[in-house]
């Protein structure tokens, strides 16, 4: 079932969003050559607690998962798009580094991802990371009154095929509000014009994810959880918690 939300639950929802920002900005200030993954979770836990805000990732038991999540967030490197353990895993310089993050405040949750280079950056990989910067960014504005959510999905879709990217519609966007994982779902490609008209009130995470060697598989750890590409480039994963409104989307996850 789909839930619409009040302006004042909204504005809960946007307390969650801004602790997920201050923890995305804490730990892309943190890490560095020689940090380790753990070390970044460690100071999401902090970060999170000090502002009474509860960790939506942690121990987290989705229908795919065959055990608990272990961490505050996702760390997911290089050819791990989606998903990653924070472990005693060492960052190298000119690691693409993604970080996941998801905030409870009140009963209410945001979610948001980013991705960015440890060190020094290679310009293939700032290419990536910039493509699904621009695909978020033109989900988002397509996000309107009235509009289906097959026009999000296209625009996510779209710019994966103009640049080359591989692209996946698993694991994609979702409903957000009581709980991490809502309906509706919100593929990473789709057709124009097709699926549910979109109300205000309606809160959804957009979340286009791209691998750089243009094939589209993936498959699981053996720790049930970290999502690689199945060809072994690098990936990159954008997130952001959007409310859509009278007004136009309103970005619940910024700083």
């Amino acid at each position: 079932m789909v839930e619409l939300k009040t302006e004042a639950e909204l504005a809960v929802v946007r307390e969650a969003g801004r602790m997920v920002a201050r923890v995305h900005d804490a730990v892309r200030a943190r890490a560095a050559v020689g940090v380790t993954l753990r070390e970044l979770d460690d100071l999401a836990r902090k970060i999170l607690a000090d502002a009474g805000a509860e960790p939506v990732f942690l121990g987290y038991q989705p229908r795919f998962a065959t055990t608990p999540f272990p961490g505050v967030i996702c760390t997911s490197v290089n050819d791990a798009a989606l998903h990653g353990i924070p472990d005693g895993y060492r960052l190298r310089d000119g690691d693409v580094l993604s970080v996941d993050c998801g905030a409870e405040i009140d009963g209410w949750v945001a979610d948001a991802a980013t991705t960015f280079i440890v060190g020094t950056p290679d310009p293939d990989d700032g290419r990536l990371i910039e493509s699904t910067r621009r695909a978020l960014d033109a989900a988002i504005n397509t996000a309107v009154v009235d509009a289906r959510l097959g026009d999000v999905s296209y625009a996510i879709g779209e710019v994966a095929r103009a640049d080359g990217y591989g692209i996946n519609t698993d694991y994609g966007g979702h409903g957000v509000g009581r709980q991490m994982h809502e309906e509706p779902s919100v593929p990473n490609d789709g057709r124009p014009g097709r699926g549910m008209r979109l109300r205000p009130g309606l809160v959804i995470a957009i979340e286009p994810w791209f691998m750089s060697g243009g094939d589209s598989s993936y498959y699981v750890d053996d720790d049930g959880w970290t999502l690689r590409t199945g060809d072994g480039s690098r990936a990159a994963h954008m997130e952001h918690t959007v409310a859509i409104t009278p007004d136009g989307p309103r970005v619940l996850t910024l700083p």
